[in-house]
């Protein structure tokens, strides 16, 4: 079952699990199962799809459950009134914070389009760092940082891109990243996932238009990571991994139902 942390009449939000595609595209298989579909049939009524996290990102999803809530955040998001926060493990000692201001191809494989690129910005906050005793690559030690990111636009692939172009990539990013850090952390730490996850998201209630905040915690992969870098008194306590409720924040927010 996937993980729901807000429900209401108009909008429920899970903890979308790394791995799992948000719905079904053109090219696959009939018998996988998306969050869409999982999700559907958990709360037992049509879902709206209003944004998506790539198929490896966990984090905060969020589905309308009429078609007024659908618009109304449709319309939130283009005009870049959610303010979304991403937890991300990175290759490397990034600077302390910064803005990466970097056009984006409309596609993420390199394919020639007629039409320019889009516009991409991409703000980070440095959190922490380690360095690690241990040769990879070409290097005797591994550096890592542990980075707050704030997309402002909503691009393909956006963050994982902005951080490949700063040199910096995610960590077993299998598409833009470095494959001897990936290596090392599949094989050294047991980490398969993309360390990315979309840890808050906030938004304009469709119905009230008071601002929601939604929050998700790490996943068990995600957690043992920060703690083998010694990384979880950096995050927020809503962030971190809990086998108790999942976190819920929000103005007045309802709990959710089954």
């Amino acid at each position: 079952m996937i993980e729901i942390i807000y429900r209401d009449d108009d909008v429920v939000a899970v903890n979308k699990p790394s791995g799992i595609k948000v719905h079904r595209g053109a090219y696959d298989a009939r018998r996988e199962r998306f969050v869409l579909q999982l999700v559907r049939d958990q709360v037992g009524q049509h879902l709206f799809p209003v944004h998506r996290l790539d198929r490896p990102t966990s984090g905060v999803l969020v589905f309308a459950l009429n078609p007024g809530a659908a618009r109304s955040l449709t319309k939130s998001f283009a005009r870049r009134q959610v303010q979304k926060t991403y937890l991300a493990v990175v290759r490397g000692f990034i600077a302390e914070k910064g803005e990466v201001d970097y056009p984006l191809e409309r596609s993420e494989t390199g394919e020639v389009f007629d039409k320019p690129p889009r516009p991409a910005v991409t703000r980070f906050l440095r959190l922490d760092t380690v360095e690690l005793p241990i040769a990879v690559g070409r290097y005797t030690t591994a550096r890592y940082s542990l980075v707050k990111v704030m997309p402002a636009t909503g691009r393909m692939h956006q963050i994982r891109r902005h951080m490949s172009h700063l040199r910096h990539p995610v960590i077993n990013d299998r598409q833009y990243g470095d494959n001897n850090h990936n290596r090392f952390f599949s094989e050294e730490l047991n980490c398969r996932r993309l360390l990315l996850a979309a840890t808050e998201l906030r938004f304009p209630h469709p119905r009230s238009r008071e601002e929601t905040c939604l929050t998700a915690r790490l996943d068990t992969d995600f957690s043992r990571i920060m703690q083998r870098m010694d990384w979880e008194a950096a995050i927020p306590k809503v962030w971190r991994f809990s086998t108790g409720s999942p976190a819920v924040g929000s103005v007045n927010p309802r709990p959710a139902t089954p």
